[in-house]
């Protein structure tokens, strides 16, 4: 007796965990099985179906998209409406019964019909949400894009930016259906987002697919390939670091003489100048010579070329307002900026500057 009532139990728990469809934590896109589909495509909601094959080009195109459309399916959570996605490969009875013959297929349920109507519109997920809005009122999806700092590329505007004199431009070739150029998106959007301050530097792309007469141009023979273009060499330098957003980042600092971490701000190294390093020893050992020194200093800083001299003036500024307010004012200055870049309530511009004041009055306490 216990063991039948055991079995039973048993039974009933399989019975409801199939009946409760597998859902993405992120984009709450439900994934539809031969064991859950019945019950999902039973007309108690209104459902859009993606059938697709994990090998299929136009498929893995579409991911993306269909993913930041269930994004903003999950952040509306409408109650009479669900986004689903079924792996033919795997599930192709379910497919067949719905007359599926390529890939991707879409369809959509009404609400109070078990029969679908075919899916016509477009398949970016702006297109995706407007269709889904559009057949259910209360759905209200929106979706919410992170501003871009990659620069997009075509065939008007190719040379220009790439043969800017002013500019250190890297560029990625991609294809819209690559794989691998899906995948380098999100470091390739952080790397660009990290210099967003820079004015002289440039993060790009270029579908080369398209554009097939650049790609040709340039050597492109596969994807995602990236050239880097320096201010001082505009025939490309062929990228072959890492493909990560610390990669990215490293580069560009070592490459274009930048400090950037990955988040954007500066570094510690930002706005120090070694060849005034003995400056800031002599002004801190010799108090008696200060005087001196920051007489050194202002013509050391003078000599130095533009861009680095607007930078280094504040080696000079710091010793004038040691000297002025004593030892302390290195301490509490560093303490006061160092709170005011913890808010995250300054420009981005201000920012730098307030980190390069940082970065050389703590040389002095050193």
């Amino acid at each position: 007796m216990i063991k039948s009532t055991l079995i039973l139990l048993l039974a009933v728990f399989v019975a409801i965990a199939t009946a409760h469809a597998p859902e993405d934590p992120l984009t709450g896109v439900v994934d539809l099985t031969s064991a859950n589909a019945d019950s999902i495509l039973d007309g108690s909601k209104n459902v859009l179906v993606e059938f697709y094959a994990p090998w299929c080009g136009h498929c893995k195109t579409l991911a993306p998209e269909y993913a930041i459309a269930g994004e903003a399916y999950a952040k509306a959570k409408p109650a009479d409406t669900v986004l689903a996605k079924i792996n033919c490969d795997v599930e192709n009875t379910v497919c067949q019964k719905y007359g599926v013959k390529g890939y991707p297929t879409l369809k959509w349920f009404t609400k109070g019909s078990t029969e679908p109507s075919d899916y016509n519109a477009g398949r970016t997920a702006d297109d995706l949400v407007k269709f889904v809005n559009g057949k259910d009122s209360n759905a209200r999806l929106r979706i919410v894009k992170s501003p871009s700092y990659v620069v997009d590329l075509d065939s008007s505007n190719f040379e220009k930016i790439v043969k800017d004199p002013t500019k250190n431009v890297l560029v990625e070739f991609y294809a819209p259906w690559c794989g691998h150029c899906k995948k380098l998106v999100p470091d390739y959007e952080k790397a660009a987002s990290a210099f967003r301050s820079e004015k002289d530097v440039v993060i790009a792309k270029i579908d080369a697919d398209t554009y097939k007469d650049i790609g040709s141009k340039y050597g492109i023979s596969g994807f995602p390939t990236l050239k880097y273009y320096p201010k001082d060499n505009k025939e490309g330098i062929d990228y072959s670091s890492g493909r990560d957003a610390e990669a990215f980042v490293s580069y560009f600092n070592e490459k274009a003489g930048k400090h950037r971490t990955v988040t954007g701000q500066l570094s510690d190294t930002a706005g120090v100048v070694a060849s005034l390093s003995d400056l800031v020893k002599k002004f801190v050992t010799d108090k008696a010579t200060r005087a001196d020194v920051i007489k050194e200093a202002e013509q050391a800083v003078a000599a130095l070329g533009e861009g680095v001299s607007e930078q280094a003036v504040h080696y000079v500024k710091s010793m004038k307002s040691i000297l002025e307010k004593g030892e302390e004012y290195a301490t509490k200055e560093i303490d006061r900026l160092h709170k005011i870049l913890s808010t995250g309530s300054v420009s981005d511009e201000r920012a730098d500057l307030m980190k390069i004041r940082k970065n050389i009055l703590s040389l002095f306490k050193n």
